[in-house]
């Protein structure tokens, strides 16, 4: 079939690259000039291994735990797999290579606008968007909109080899703190290999992110470099429509806890391409698979902050949870 993808994210990317294994006819159309997401923390569980196994050159750190630092208590959270820490811009440069050896094509610098994508329906079989936060895919669809939370990061150059990540927990987010012994993840300091660093950031509400972070930055004497900002979108929009679909942060497929959604786009991925081309069956198969893991998600996210805020006593200083699901 002839398919479009709109976006070359992560998501775009990997469905390009198994479509065109599978002998589709497949056009990537990316507004960017060049590929690769640069606004990312690039802390992945190990199951993205399974989906990309040649990102395994790409390893900076592994993360064994987090340290919740709540007022009044710390918590140990131990993962069940570790989380890698890589370079997104790098792993998508990865997955571009592979997508375009499989015979998929990326069309650079083409922004599709509301006339592009009534031309696209009459061109191609099937339409997928992959096309980030602001999709112009759902928003021709005339879908509601998700909610938004606010990511901002930025970098001290420092080595750090340390095996956790630290996270100081706000009213709707949290800060972080993420070793980073590897080069960092921008085109400069690619092409320099600077040394390791030490990123920060932070995911709240729109309205409150910046003033928290420098707030945050100016008590710990941070004075971090590289300033990158990014909306992160939360709610499950998956159209019922037969020839045009989401996935990835278009679908606004991130999790409610930390706003994380590579390897929940690519699980998302893989059941699209288990059910392709049929998009009604993979709109039932995604609803049925991730509506109760973000419901859940979102109960047991607020349980936490409300005992950690008022009651941290009665939260266990231990746990353990799954990497990429608390269900």
């Amino acid at each position: 079939m002839k398919v479009a993808i709109i976006g070359a994210g992560i998501c775009g990317l990997y469905l390009a690259w198994k479509l065109a294994e599978k002998g589709h006819s497949v056009i990537v159309f990316e507004k960017k000039e060049k590929i690769g997401k640069e606004v990312c923390s690039g802390l992945f569980s190990e199951k993205i291994l399974e989906f990309i196994p040649q990102s395994q050159k790409l390893i900076q750190n592994q993360i064994e735990y987090c340290l919740i630092h709540f007022p009044r208590r710390t918590l140990k959270i131990k993962f069940s797999r570790k989380f890698l820490v890589m370079s997104h811009y790098e792993l998508d440069r990865l997955v571009v290579s592979l997508a375009e050896k499989s015979g998929a094509k990326i069309i650079l610098s083409h922004n599709v606008s509301k006339s592009d994508f009534d031309r696209l329906k009459n061109e191609f079989d099937r339409i997928i968007g992959c096309d980030g936060p602001n999709s112009i895919v759902r928003k021709s669809l005339g879908l509601s909109e998700p909610s938004y939370r606010l990511g901002i990061q930025g970098f001290i150059s420092k080595n750090d080899s340390a095996s956790f990540v630290e996270t100081w927990p706000t009213k709707s987010g949290f800060i972080w703190k993420i070793p980073r012994t590897g080069a960092p993840a921008t085109r400069e300091a690619l092409a320099s290999r600077r040394g390791g660093e030490i990123e920060y950031g932070i995911i709240e509400k729109p309205a409150q992110a910046k003033k928290l972070f420098d707030e945050f930055s100016k008590k710990n004497n941070l004075h971090l470099e590289r300033i990158e900002l990014a909306l992160v979108p939360q709610g499950l929009i998956i159209p019922k429509n037969s020839s045009i679909t989401l996935c990835g942060d278009a679908a606004g497929l991130t999790k409610p806890w930390s706003g994380g959604g590579v390897v929940w786009s690519l699980i998302a991925a893989d059941i699209l391409l288990k059910n392709f081309p049929d998009f009604l069956k993979y709109q039932k198969e995604m609803k049925k698979n991730f509506l109760p893991k973000i419901l859940f998600s979102k109960i047991v996210t607020k349980l936490v902050y409300f005992l950690g805020f008022n009651f941290p006593w009665l939260l266990p200083e231990n746990y353990k949870i799954e990497s990429d699901f608390l269900l």
